[in-house]
């Protein structure tokens, strides 16, 4: 018979070596492909930057990316799908605004909650917008746009790519802060806006550097301001919205890397310093600064108190702009 000594060693072993797995886990991560949900279409914006930042996340784990987009309901099909996932590192996800800020102060049954479901990971990107009007208006600055809209209450127009979306509220959020009436004309895609924004039909766009510049450079947009805190060097003669005369105006579009809850600290870590490397790499930073946008690269922590500052942000504007779906 084992002597009680023989199996308390025994007992002991095999609790340390439990209690080891784990951190041997992590510290071989990743041993195999990574899957990267993405909550929307292939080709749209969210889908070219996670493959941007997906590249060279392979690149660094050594192991294959697969990209997994489950587009609809705003995002909300894909986050889904990720917030069951296992939380081993395994699958992850890259959004942005909409499904992480804006979606739980619009649709009233949001099926995932951000604060309790998902792991914030490292933000990625912060781009501004750029607000263009129509070659067709005369008006050449911000405070030209304000005085013809203060001259003209409810008949010039924002087009957008849709109720809720970034460019829609940064038209309500510039509206507010300048003390003007326009109207909103939501479309079903920011394409579509372009085109009757180059023509006439709407006089305004709040829309992504990365799509507006090739309009704004073409002329067939007139490029006013950008919109986030700074000029930026793709468009360096275009100056900030608050230093055109609306002071405190801040709107960005960014996007990062999130996780299902539960992913041990040391596993979110690991994988916060992987994206904050992939932020500064050669591949990255050549494809985001032609298009005006910044590769970020935080901390956990700091994306998870980002994400909340916008979300109260925008939770202020829905709350007088947007009705609950």
């Amino acid at each position: 018979m084992k002597s009680v000594t023989t199996v308390s060693s025994g007992l002991l072993l095999s609790l340390l070596a439990a209690a080891a797995a784990p951190a041997l886990a992590q510290s071989d991560f990743p041993n195999r492909p990574v899957r990267l949900i993405v909550p929307f279409a292939t080709g749209s914006a969210t889908d070219s930057s996670a493959r941007i930042f997906g590249a060279q996340l392979a690149k660094q784990f050594g192991q294959q990316i697969i990209y997994d987009n489950r587009a609809g309901a705003g995002g909300s099909i894909g986050m889904q799908a990720l917030v069951k996932s296992a939380p081993d590192g395994y699958t992850i996800s890259y959004a942005g605004a909409g499904p992480l800020a804006i979606s739980r102060s619009i649709m009233t049954n949001l099926p995932y909650d951000v604060e309790k479901d998902v792991q914030p990971i490292s933000q990625a990107i912060s781009s501004p917008l750029i607000l263009a009007v129509s070659p067709t208006l005369p008006v050449k600055n911000v405070k030209e746009l304000i005085a013809l809209a203060k001259a003209r209450p409810g008949q010039l127009a924002n087009g957008s790519a849709g109720t809720g979306t970034v460019g829609h509220l940064a038209g309500e959020y510039f509206k507010t802060l300048s003390k003007t009436d326009i109207l909103h004309v939501p479309y079903k895609g920011g394409a579509q806006a372009a085109t009757d924004a180059m023509s006439g039909f709407v006089q305004i766009l709040f829309d992504p550097t990365s799509s507006a510049a090739p309009h704004v450079r073409s002329g067939r947009l007139r490029g006013l301001a950008v919109t986030g805190p700074k000029r930026i060097s793709a468009f360096p003669a275009l100056p900030t919205v608050a230093e055109s005369g609306v002071p405190g105006y801040d709107v960005t579009t960014w996007g990062g890397i999130i996780g299902p809850a539960g992913i041990p600290k040391a596993l979110v870590d690991k994988l916060s310093s992987e994206v904050q490397k992939a932020a500064k790499s050669k591949l990255v930073v050549d494809r985001y600064t032609p298009l005006g946008s910044d590769p970020v690269g935080t901390t956990a922590e700091e994306f998870t108190a980002f994400i909340r500052k916008e979300y109260l942000k925008w939770a202020d504007v829905i709350k007088r702009a947007v009705p609950k779906k």
